[in-house]
């Protein structure tokens, strides 16, 4: 099974490290997602709601205050100003280390 690494940081630190399918968010020219294979890139995210599919197939569902995207390899980056996990349209919730 393919799998990218995601790692997502705010200015108090990072929130999530793992392993994920996909994630799925709003740039600046519109939906995208990111699935294993995709081409290297780098693009400024707006405030949205994120999707995050980790690898059992459940999905953790965040809101981000905006930030900037990055892929290159099988790493995925999102730096943002702030994120918060949607509890009620998250299945596993345990994978993040602190929500702000």
């Amino acid at each position: 099974m393919s799998v990218l690494k995601l790692t997502i940081s705010t200015p108090d630190g990072n929130i999530f490290e793992g392993d994920i399918k996909g994630i799925s968010l709003r740039g600046t020219e519109g939906d995208l997602a990111v699935l294993p294979g995709h081409i290297p890139f780098i693009t400024a995210v707006k405030p949205c709601e994120c999707h995050i599919e980790l690898p059992d197939g459940s999905m953790n569902v965040c809101h981000t205050t905006g930030g900037i995207l990055t892929v290159s390899g099988d790493t995925v980056t999102l730096l943002s100003g702030g994120m918060t996990l949607d509890l009620h349209h998250s299945d596993h919730t345990d994978h993040f280390d602190e929500i702000y």
